[in-house]
């Protein structure tokens, strides 16, 4: 596998299907207005891939409806209440990506969050799966005027962090990710267990480095 040339100043990682699987309490919330419809669950499977897309794509996987639809307002709101009530009932921080965060810390090599879930929900997530103690910097969608694929959360990660955003890589499972990186002047890596969407293949994304499994990206670094 090539390394990524340079040095490094920060790692900086997408939250959802990155760092965190949570599709599962996301998926959850949909069903639980199907369910209080009257509806049949749907299977998670046809939940996970829309999961990067937030409450417009579970609103839509659930029910059908669009953001063009005149009821969408009152059903995200409700989606986005029920998912609230359940942030960290089954969500959890893929187990392969807690070696990786270790290796970091030993190396030492600070690392950092940046998504574009509302500081309302990453708060809660960050902390209660015991990574707000952990991350250098946490910079959530709302934290900026504008969210990704907009370069200006990663600027300001990197400005809250001190270091350079050429010295930083940004790892996330969207487009939009590489998107962003490639704007703030970061090396991008996608990753292939995340979301990933319905859009162009992760192949097409233009990224530094696409890795399968968390450890590779240590083999990226340099650090194994």
């Amino acid at each position: 596998m090539n390394r990524l040339e340079g040095s490094y100043g920060a790692v900086l990682f997408d939250l959802d299907g990155t760092l965190v699987d949570s599709a599962p309490d996301l998926a959850g919330a949909g069903n639980e207005m199907r369910l209080y419809r009257g509806l049949p669950a749907l299977p998670f499977e046809r939940y996970r891939p829309m999961v990067g897309s937030g409450a417009r794509g579970m609103v839509g996987v659930a029910l059908q409806v669009t953001p063009e639809d005149g009821t969408f307002a009152a059903l995200r709101d409700e989606f986005l209440e029920r998912y609230e009530a359940r942030l960290t009932r089954e969500s959890q921080v893929f187990g392969e990506m807690l070696p990786v965060l270790a290796a970091l810390e030993a190396h030492p090599l600070r690392w950092g969050i940046v998504t574009n879930k509302a500081s309302r929900f990453t708060a809660r997530v960050v902390s209660g799966l015991g990574l707000a103690e952990r991350a250098a910097v946490v910079i959530s969608g709302d934290t900026t005027p504008h969210a990704k694929p907009h370069p200006a959360p990663l600027f300001e990660a990197a400005r809250r962090l001190g270091v350079l955003p050429a010295s930083c890589v940004y790892v996330g499972d969207d487009e939009r990710d590489v998107q962003a990186g490639r704007a703030a002047g970061m090396r991008t890596v996608a990753v292939a267990w995340g979301y990933l969407g319905l859009g162009e293949p992760i192949a097409a994304w233009n990224a530094d480095a696409v890795i399968e499994r968390p450890n590779e990206l240590l083999q990226l670094l340099a650090m194994t």
